[in-house]
C-alpha cells in the first residue's frame, strides 16, 4: 500500500512541476510579445508624426486613397 502511495505522491510532484514549468515559460513569451508590440506601437506613433506620412482612408469603392489634410496641413 505505501508503494502505491509514494507512486502516486511522485506522479503528482512530476505533473505539478511540469505544470508550473510550462506556465512560467508560457508567461515569459507571453511578457516578451508584450514588450515588442508596445516598442512596436510607440515607433509607428513616431512615425504617424513625420510630416512625409501621408495618411490613406477608405474610399467609398473600397480602395486606399490619401485622405484630406488634417489641422497640421499633412
Amino acid at each position: 500500500m505505501t508503494a502505491v502511495l509514494l507512486r502516486i505522491v511522485i506522479y503528482v510532484a512530476i505533473a505539478a512541476a511540469i505544470y508550473f514549468a510550462a506556465r512560467k515559460i508560457w508567461k515569459d513569451w507571453k511578457g516578451a510579445f508584450r514588450v515588442e508590440d508596445a516598442d512596436r506601437r510607440a515607433r509607428d506613433l513616431r512615425e504617424r508624426k513625420r510630416p512625409d506620412v501621408i495618411t490613406l482612408t477608405r474610399d467609398k469603392d473600397g480602395t486606399y486613397r490619401p485622405g484630406e489634410k488634417d489641422d497640421e496641413g499633412r
